[in-house]
């Protein structure tokens, strides 16, 4: 089993690299990757696009200069409506055939309302079962591409809310990104989920969050651009990620690596 700090990866979004639209200024890719380099991070998701190349031999030599892998990607998606299916299932399998050949491992799809990130609504029965079906398909995809499908529940999304989460957790056997902000966020305790669903956990996203924005971007009275900008505002001294790696590489992992 690879010890712990080996399956340790980063995300552009941790440089406020996001593929949310009307995100604003993003940092410059060198100066993103070496930072990340400069921490001892072994591997990246790919980021918004722009962020990288988009040819996977493009992607695996400009993260070769930094002596970094790719991971997979975050991946907005549209899966509810029968309209669009035909263009989801290009757009996924080309994603898939990118972090394939790219070497990457884990495909993260967030289930947006469409390309734009609209306020999502109630869906009826049948785009419910679309949805669900379409999952599955896109587990069909990446199991072709040597991929795992990792759903990541996100604000803003068709799987924002405990509600969400539960029904998608009822309804199909998709692995999920446990992603601890956007989780309590919707109203779902990271740790309970971790504990109670264990086995459907692919892949874990670590982030903390200002609950004092929970209930209005949840509640849809908040955009989430405002919320971000609101709880930048309000933020105090920022600690660097090189402090914060400390306590995983140094306390976390030799308890972990030992058992």
């Amino acid at each position: 089993m690879p010890d712990l700090m080996s399956r340790v990866a980063s995300a552009p979004i941790s440089w406020g690299i996001c593929e949310v639209p009307g995100w604003g200024a993003m940092l410059p890719t060198d100066r993103v990757l070496g930072e990340m380099a400069s921490l001892g991070l072994p591997a990246t998701e790919l980021g918004a696009p722009g962020f990288l190349a988009t040819s996977p031999e493009a992607v695996k030599a400009e993260l070769a200069e930094f002596d970094m892998a790719l991971i997979g990607g975050f991946t907005p998606i549209v899966l509810h409506d029968r309209r669009s299916r035909a263009a989801t299932i290009a757009t996924a399998t080309a994603t898939a055939t990118l972090f394939e050949r790219a070497g990457a491992t884990e495909f993260i799809p967030a289930v947006v309302m469409d390309e734009g990130w609209s306020v999502p609504r109630e869906l009826d029965a049948d785009e419910m079962n679309h949805l669900i079906e379409m999952l599955g398909i896109i587990d069909e995809i990446c199991a072709e591409h040597g991929l795992q499908q990792v759903l990541h529940p996100h604000v803003q999304t068709l799987v924002e809310s405990a509600s969400d989460v539960q029904r998608v957790l009822d309804h199909c056997g998709v692995k999920w990104c446990l992603d601890t902000g956007h989780l309590a966020i919707g109203g779902v305790d990271p740790v309970a989920f971790a504990c109670e669903s264990a086995d459907r956990v692919g892949h874990v996203h670590l982030k903390d969050v200002n609950m004092s924005m929970a209930a209005p971007i949840l509640s849809h009275e908040m955009p989430i651009m405002a919320g971000v900008r609101q709880t930048n505002d309000e933020a105090g001294p920022i600690t660097s990620m090189a402090q914060s790696l400390a306590y995983p590489r140094d306390v976390v992992a030799p308890r972990v690596d030992r058992k």
